[in-house]
This record gives structure tokens, C-alpha cells and sequence, in this order.
């Protein structure tokens, strides 16, 4: 009985650690600079580096990472680094938990100094999580080089950011401007709309009186907002409502505040809404802040950027939103002036991050140009590539929804500062020269007197840019834009962004629209969209509903391939979302048993150089395994791996091992010589080949387990090898009727109650199988076989 070349007798997660430290320490899949290949680069979602990796962002790396792994076999010289986000509000949240500070009540200085403790303090989770994830990043180091872990906090980083808005700003691209800005209390920011969510919360409606000057009638306006009466502009009703038509340019008095209020008609009010007369609060909500625009009415903000209503809220000043509006409500039923109130939930706008209910606050921000680039950015959209290609629509309703320019500025410590300085005397801005990283808020401006008014007093400007001002940069930073111009002009654009659904409106569409201001160009060609994982019974993953799974706990448990193969085999870019289980995971570990039991099997027998003669069987079991590298290499340029190692699963289980393995044995083994050396030969020659095709087509998605096996079987680095490309072999034999007429066999000895060793006394076959009789008769133990129209076993 010959002997397995692969000495472990099972597959094992401890093999694991041994082949992904040997990639680190020897650098292997660092980014080749000297090489000619056509470069393949993928943007990577930076992670946030003070918390650990979640099951979501562990599934897209290792996604992410079978992509990057099938270009290497495709002859790519492939840019896949790294990058950490240090940046922004998380890092300041994180700051001000741990230290019970307030970033509005500590020194800039000293408030910066705790965000770096915050990021020296956490720990190298998220890098050792993908390492053991077998995730082939360029390089497991910090520096500049190409595929080198870059942060987004580096000096080198943020003075691209500088730069990029040194560059944006001589286009004309980015003005200055006071306006009605969504703003975070919690965060203490202004928001974009894109950070902005919304959330049915449960309020109060409230009918409260008015009096009209001219007349003394009184009029009943419902609100949710009576804290914001103090900023009525105006109050309006629909042109078409009958029962208002005669206060139309008369004036309204306000409860409590006794303001003076014009009153017109407009067809924003909904004559079967409320009362059908409105209320426009200077900054209610969105709709009141168009409408002032609209109308060209001034607005009167009345809440201050901790959350607290100010002088224009008179008896309401000092008190927070909620307080202010219980107050009011109380006033008005001590001056009977609240007629009805009923409880009803309102679509309220809150921050994304700290779930704060939105307010708006009039800030003077920079703004860059967006609402005159929507038809262009439907173009740039239109011209990507999507996978799922549903996803672009997400990106192309989001464009439809742009109302206002981008404001990119926030008042906050730890991000990217705006590199701008201003003259005291004459307020003059002074925008400094590309080259290094600067920090107005501490550092001279790198001029000596004013250029308009020769004074030699400045200002350092104190803002920073939004997070997604700086994310914008992502593909520019790795492709090496204005740093490396001969690199980024022979590889631009960057070839995949692959990232969340819940970000497209965000980090994708900042990303378009800046990078084309400054490349004139789609900086990506293929954008890859990958979905939320749930839980076994398809419900979103919660610490309070303790259904998380977390992947350390996977690698701990089970190692990192069964979860690669769950991924791959779960994600399918058609549905949705992922579901993810322990289960799951677990099942996914019975495959890697069954490929490394069939690899010990084939080693034992050692195949020829040459290509022997084949019969039917070895061509029809070739000719199934190359429908695999065919539909591998369809799919796999696609970045859809569900399909394919789906269907290799299958292969393994059922076409190759419970069929024609069964079938072969006797002829690879050939210990009664029944067989004649060249039947022989093409056996051992048939399982040798399938099994060398099946790891290569596998490599990408098990490159550990792979490796280890291609190794033992041929001393060679399976990541090296080509990825196979279909060959023709041709059979007469069908596939279902084979499997059919083994599983036929196998039950009726079954039913018997015989083993599967047992004595055929006679079996009629049809003509089909004609060819391949040889091998049946020694896999089912057949004494007597004849050929016929119909099946017949006798036993």
C-alpha cells in the first residue's frame, strides 16, 4: 500500500500561525516597485484603530483579500496596503470618555496630547486580526513606501489633505460662508447632511394660539417645536384653503413672545395637516431653513452649540431643547393658550455617530461647490463598474437628494487643520505653499507681513476639515498622487474601492467628487458594495440582543479558513445581507476535512510527467472539474466567489469524492493487476490533475490550508502558480445519469442490508455506460454486466 506524502493526518487551526508569521517575517506579499506587471490596486476602508474588528469588517477583509490573492495568480503586481484611521470624532470621543474631560472646556494642547495617550493605549488588535485572517496586505509596517500601513493621523497624510485643499482652493472650488448648518450638540459639530440619520422619536403635538393684530380672532397653530415660537418668520396657509383666504397679508401675534409675524399664503402648508396653518421657525427643520431662503427672511436661531436655548429664547435662555419646551408647554397652560395636545412620533434628523437629535445653528464654515457638479457625478457614476450593480443606485439617489455645498470645516481638535492664516489689520487670508504639514493654530504663517496691508500681525485659523474631507483622499494617498507622479500617471485610477452600503453616501460619493476636481477623472473603476451581516435568523447584530459574534472568538475556536469559506460560500452579492452563526462557521470546517483527507489520498500515488492516455472516465471527471476553472475565472473577475466555490464545494463532496473517486480507486491502487499500466496511469495522472486544479481555484479563498498542501505536495508556493485557465476534454458522459447510477447501486445494496462491498450477481446497464465498465465492475463489486434499454441489479 503506498505511502501519503502529507504526514498530518487532519487539517488543524494551530498550522495556521506557522505560515501567516513566515508571510510577515518574509515579507511575501510585499508591492513589487521594480516590476512590469499591469498593477491592480484596491482603496481599502481604513479602520478605526481604538476599537476591535467587528464580524462585518473581518468578512470584508477576507473578501477583500481573495480578490487581491486571484489578481497575484493572474499576473498582477497587486497594491493592496493597509490603513489605519486615527482621525476625528471617535478618537476625541474615546478621549473625553476616558478622562471625564469636555474637549470645549480643556486646552487645545492638552486635549491633543490625551488623544495620542488614547492611540498609544490601544492595542494592535485590528492589524493581529487580520494577520490571522491570512490577509495578504503589502506590508505589516508603518511608513511611506508603496503598500506600507499608512495612518491617517501621519503628518505625511494629513499634509496631502492640506494640500489637496491648498490645490481646490486656487480652482475656486472652496468659499467661505455663514449659513443654517446641521449641528450636533452631542458632538459638539456641523454636520453634513450625509452624517445626518433619521429616526421616528416619540413628541408631543400641540395646538396653541395665536391672535391676528388687525382682526383680535384667534388662530390655532399645531407644533412640535413650541421652544422655537421665539424664531417664527412667518406663518402660512395653502393657497386653496378657503377658511384662510381672508388673513392673507394680515399679521400674526405671537403666545408669550408677543412678536409681530406676517401672515401669506404658500403652497408648502397641507391644507388636511394640523390645522392647516404653519408655523416657520427659523430652523425647525429642514424645510423651514428652504423656506427662509426662499422668502429671504432673516433668521433668528435661538439655540446655542451646547444645546441650550440663548437670549432669543428670553424666559426659555439657558435651559436645554427638552427643558425648554416642557417650560413652554407649562406657560401656555397657565395662559390657557395650548388648546389640544396629543402624543405622535416625528421623523427627527440626528447624528449618525452620537444619535443626538439634530439642531440647526447658523456657523460660518468653507463650503466646497457641489450643487453645480450633480449632472457630472451622475456621469461618474454611471461610468463605474458596480458589484452588485442594485448598489449604484444608492449613489445615484443620493446625488437627486444634494441640496447644499459640502461644508468640509468642524470645531474640533483632533483631525487635519485648515491651512489658513488671516492678516489682523485687513483679514486678508493667506494660504500657505505646498510642501509640509501645518498647524496655523500654533505655527506663524510662513510669510513675514500681510501682502495687501504689509501688517505683520496674524491670526492662525482654529477649524479642522470634516472626517470626510480627509477620507476623500484615500486612493490619491495609496497610488502616491503628487508624490509620485510618474507612479500615479502610469497606474491611476485606482482599479477597486470596495466598502460599505451604508457609506456610499459618504465616504464613496466625497471621494468622486473630490478626487475628480482634482485629476478630472473617476478615481476608481470598479466599486465593490459589500452588505450587513446578520444573525442566524436574519436580525441585525447587538451587544443588548447578545447575538454578536465576535472574530476572535472564530480564531480562537475554529481558526481562520473555516470562516474564509463561510464567507465566500454566504456571500452572495444578489442577496442582501449575510447571515453569520458559530454553525455556520463550524459546518464550513467540515470541507476543509474532506479536501485535506482527499489531498492525503491522491499523494500516495506519485503521476506521471507526461500526459497518459485517458478513457472516458478521466475525460468526463476533467471535463467537470475545467466547467470550475471556466466559471472560476468568469466569476472571480466579477469579485463573486459565492458561485464558483459554492459549486467547488459540491465538486469536492459529491462529483469528485463520492463518485469518481469511488470509481478510480481500484485502477490508481491496481494491486490484483487488473489494469494495465498506461489505465493505471491515467488514473493516478486524472486525481493528481483535479486535485492540483482544486487547490489553485481554492488558493485565494483558503491560501493557508492551500499553501500548507501544495507545499507538502509539490514543494512549491501555490500563490506563485498560475491560475488555471480552462483546457477542453471531451466525454459522452452525463454527469447525472453517472451519479444517478452509483446512488441507485448503493441504496438498493442498502436497502438490503448489505455493505457497499457486497457481490452485484448481475447488473444491465445502458449503452451509455459502455465504456467506463471496467471501472464499475471493481467499484461495485459487479460479477456479471450486461447492457440493455433499462437498469436492472440483481444482487
Amino acid at each position: 500500500m503506498p505511502e501519503s506524502k502529507i504526514v498530518e493526518k487532519k487539517w488543524t487551526k494551530e498550522q495556521e500561525k506557522e505560515i501567516y508569521e513566515y508571510w510577515k517575517s518574509k515579507k511575501t506579499y510585499n508591492f513589487d516597485k521594480k516590476s512590469d506587471k499591469l498593477v491592480y490596486s484596491i482603496d481599502t476602508p481604513p479602520p478605526y484603530v481604538n476599537a476591535p474588528v467587528h464580524i462585518g469588517q473581518a468578512t470584508t477583509y477576507v473578501l477583500m483579500d481573495m480578490f487581491a490573492r486571484f489578481k497575484r495568480m493572474t499576473g498582477h503586481n497587486v497594491l493592496f496596503p493597509l490603513g489605519l484611521d486615527r482621525n476625528g470624532l471617535p478618537i476625541e470621543m474615546a478621549a473625553e470618555k476616558k478622562f471625564k474631560i469636555k474637549l470645549t472646556e480643556t486646552p487645545r494642547e492638552e486635549f491633543l496630547e490625551l488623544c495620542k495617550q488614547v492611540l498609544e493605549e490601544s492595542s494592535n488588535t485590528s492589524t493581529d486580526t487580520f494577520l490571522k485572517l491570512g490577509i495578504s496586505f503589502n506590508s505589516w509596517e508603518i511608513g511611506k513606501e508603496l503598500g506600507n500601513i499608512y495612518l491617517t493621523d501621519s503628518d505625511d497624510y494629513r499634509q496631502l489633505t492640506q494640500e489637496t485643499f491648498i490645490d481646490m482652493w486656487k480652482k475656486g472650488l472652496i468659499y467661505e460662508d455663514s449659513r443654517i448648518n446641521n449641528w450636533c450638540p452631542g458632538c459638539q459639530t456641523t454636520l453634513a447632511d450625509a452624517e445626518v440619520d433619521y429616526e421616528d422619536l416619540p413628541t408631543a403635538f400641540n395646538d396653541i394660539i395665536f391672535k391676528v393684530k388687525e382682526t383680535s380672532e384667534e388662530i390655532i397653530i399645531g407644533t412640535t417645536r413650541p421652544e422655537l415660537v421665539c424664531t417664527c418668520g412667518m406663518v402660512i396657509f395653502n393657497p386653496e384653503d378657503d377658511r384662510y383666504k381672508h388673513l392673507d397679508g394680515k399679521t400674526a401675534i405671537s403666545p408669550i413672545f408677543e412678536k409681530e409675524i406676517p401672515i401669506k399664503a404658500h403652497p408648502l402648508a397641507q391644507i388636511d395637516k394640523g390645522t392647516g396653518l404653519v408655523m416657520m421657525c427659523s430652523a425647525g427643520d429642514l424645510s423651514d431653513i428652504r423656506f427662509f431662503r426662499e422668502m429671504d427672511l432673516k433668521p433668528i436661531i435661538a439655540i446655542n452649540k451646547d444645546g441650550t436655548m440663548n437670549e432669543h429664547a428670553g424666559f426659555l435662555q439657558d435651559l436645554e431643547v427638552k427643558e425648554a419646551r416642557k417650560k413652554m408647554i407649562e406657560e401656555l397652560k397657565e395662559k390657557k393658550l395650548l388648546v389640544n395636545q396629543k402624543q405622535t412620533s416625528h421623523r427627527t434628523p440626528i447624528c449618525e455617530r452620537s444619535k443626538h437629535p439634530i439642531e440647526f445653528i447658523e456657523m460660518t464654515e468653507f463650503y466646497v461647490k457641489q450643487i453645480d457638479r450633480k449632472d457630472k457625478m451622475k456621469e461618474l457614476a454611471n461610468g463605474l463598474n458596480f458589484y452588485a450593480p442594485e448598489s449604484k443606485q444608492i449613489l445615484l439617489n443620493w446625488i437627486d437628494s444634494v441640496s447644499i455645498d459640502w461644508p468640509i470645516t468642524r470645531r474640533r481638535y483632533y483631525a487635519t487643520e485648515v491651512p489658513l492664516w488671516y492678516c489682523k489689520d485687513c483679514n486678508e487670508a493667506i494660504l500657505p505653499p505646498k510642501g509640509k504639514y501645518y498647524k496655523p493654530w500654533k505655527e506663524n504663517p510662513p510669510i513675514d507681513k500681510c501682502p495687501k496691508c504689509n501688517s505683520t500681525e496674524f491670526r492662525g485659523e482654529e477649524r479642522v476639515f470634516d472626517t470626510w474631507f480627509d477620507s476623500s483622499i484615500s486612493p490619491l494617498y495609496i497610488m502616491k498622487y503628487s508624490r509620485n507622479e510618474d507612479f500615479f500617471k502610469k497606474n491611476a485610477p485606482c482599479t477597486l474601492r470596495p466598502q460599505g452600503k451604508e457609506i456610499i453616501r459618504t465616504w464613496l460619493y466625497y471621494t468622486l467628487l473630490k478626487c475628480d476636481y482634482l485629476t478630472d477623472m473617476a478615481i476608481f473603476k470598479d466599486v465593490w458594495i459589500n452588505y450587513h451581516i446578520l444573525d442566524e435568523n436574519g436580525k441585525k447584530m447587538s451587544k443588548s440582543k447578545g447575538n454578536v459574534i465576535d472574530p476572535q472568538e472564530v480564531l480562537e475556536k475554529f481558526g481562520a479558513e473555516p470562516f474564509r469559506l463561510w464567507a465566500a460560500v454566504e456571500g452572495n452579492l444578489e442577496k442582501t445581507d449575510f447571515r453569520c452563526s458559530m454553525e455556520r462557521i463550524e459546518g464550513a470546517g467540515k470541507t476543509l476535512v474532506k479536501l485535506w483527507n482527499v489531498a492525503r489520498f491522491v499523494s500516495m500515488f506519485e503521476s506521471t510527467k507526461t500526459k497518459p492516455k485517458l478513457n472516458e472516465l478521466d475525460n468526463w471527471i476533467l471535463k467537470e472539474v475545467n466547467k470550475l476553472v471556466e466559471k472560476s475565472n468568469e466569476c472571480y473577475k466579477e469579485y463573486n466567489f459565492h458561485k464558483p466555490v459554492a459549486d467547488i464545494k459540491h465538486f469536492i463532496w459529491e462529483t469528485f469524492s463520492s463518485h469518481y473517486l469511488e470509481l478510480v480507486k481500484n485502477r490508481a491502487y491496481n494491486q490484483e493487476e487488473k489494469y494495465s499500466k498506461e489505465e493505471q496511469e491515467g488514473a493516478i495522472f486524472t486525481l493528481n490533475k483535479c486535485l492540483d486544479i482544486i487547490l489553485k481555484l481554492l488558493a485565494p479563498v483558503l491560501p493557508m490550508l492551500a499553501h500548507k498542501l501544495y507545499l507538502e505536495l509539490k514543494n512549491k508556493d501555490i500563490h506563485n502558480e498560475k491560475f488555471p485557465e480552462k483546457e477542453n476534454f471531451e466525454s459522452k458522459l452525463n454527469t447525472e445519469a453517472l451519479t444517478e447510477l452509483n446512488s441507485s447501486i448503493w441504496k438498493a445494496k442498502k436497502d438490503k442490508g448489505l455493505s457497499l462491498k457486497s457481490e452485484i450477481r448481475k447488473l444491465v446497464l445502458l449503452d451509455s455506460f459502455k465504456e467506463i465498465e471496467k471501472d464499475l465492475i471493481a467499484a461495485h463489486n459487479i460479477k456479471k454486466i450486461s447492457f440493455g434499454k433499462k437498469l436492472e441489479i440483481n444482487l
